[in-house]
C-alpha cells in the first residue's frame, strides 16, 4: 500500500498510525496538496489527502473509508472501533468530534492566512465550533476515566483526538489557553509519548 499525504495533516496521520498498529505494512509519500497537486490529481481528482493506494492498485481518497477498509481487513475482535453497542456509536461521536474539529480548525487557518480581508464574522463562529467540540470531548474524556476512551487498549477515537488536537495546537498555538481542556490535553500527551505516535509524526509546515 502507499499512503500519500504529510503527517501536520491530523487525517493523515491517524492513517499512518493505524495501518502501523494493524501491522499493515505501507510506503509513504509525503505529497502536499499544493506543491504536488499535480502529482495528487492524477491519482486523486480531489487533490485531497489522505490518499491511499491500494496493492490491487485502486485508490481510496477519503479518510473514513479507508479506515473502514482497514476495519474490515482486522483479525475478529481488533478493529480500532468498538464492534457492540453502545461503546460502538458512542466512539464514532467522539472521532467525529475531533474531526469536526480538525476541519474547523483547517478552515480557519485558511481564513486567517490565505485571505488579503479575512472575515472576522467567520473566524468567530470558526473558533466557536472548535471549542465547542473541545469542550463536548473535555466531558466524554472526563467521564470515561481509563487510559484509553473506550476500553483497556487504543481505538480510533483515541487517534483521532490526539491527531487533530496536535494540529490545531501547531497550525493555531493562539486559540487555546495552556489550562484549557485538561483531561484532552493530558490524554493527547499520553498518547503523544507512544512510539507509533512519534514514528509518525511531523512539525505543522504551512501551506505554500
Amino acid at each position: 500500500m502507499i499512503l500519500i499525504g504529510q503527517y501536520d495533516s491530523s487525517f493523515t496521520r491517524r492513517i499512518a498510525i493505524a495501518l502501523s498498529l494493524y501491522g499493515i505494512p505501507f510506503e509513504h509519500r509525503p505529497w502536499s496538496v499544493f506543491s504536488d497537486a499535480e502529482q495528487l490529481r492524477a491519482i486523486n481528482p480531489l487533490v485531497r489527502v489522505p490518499t491511499l493506494i491500494l496493492d490491487d492498485g485502486d485508490v481510496l481518497i477519503d479518510s473514513h473509508a479507508i479506515l473502514d477498509y482497514l476495519d474490515r481487513r482486522a483479525p475478529e475482535g481488533q478493529a480500532l472501533f468498538p464492534t457492540d453497542e453502545p461503546d460502538r456509536h458512542r466512539a464514532l461521536k467522539v472521532a467525529a468530534l475531533a474531526t469536526g474539529m480538525a476541519d474547523k480548525a483547517v478552515a480557519l487557518f485558511y481564513e486567517i492566512h490565505m485571505h488579503e480581508e479575512p472575515s472576522s464574522s467567520l473566524m468567530a463562529r470558526l473558533t466557536l465550533q472548535i471549542h465547542s467540540a473541545l469542550a463536548a470531548l473535555e466531558t466524554s474524556r472526563t467521564e470515561a476515566g481509563g487510559e484509553f476512551w473506550f476500553g483497556d487498549r487504543i481505538g480510533h477515537s483515541d487517534i483521532a483526538v490526539a491527531c487533530a488536537f496536535r494540529h490545531l495546537t501547531e497550525a493555531l498555538p493562539d486559540v487555546v489557553r495552556g489550562d484549557e481542556y485538561p483531561a484532552v490535553r493530558a490524554h493527547c500527551a499520553r498518547l503523544e509519548a507512544l512510539p507509533v505516535f512519534a514514528e509518525h509524526s511531523q512539525a505543522f509546515v504551512p501551506p505554500r
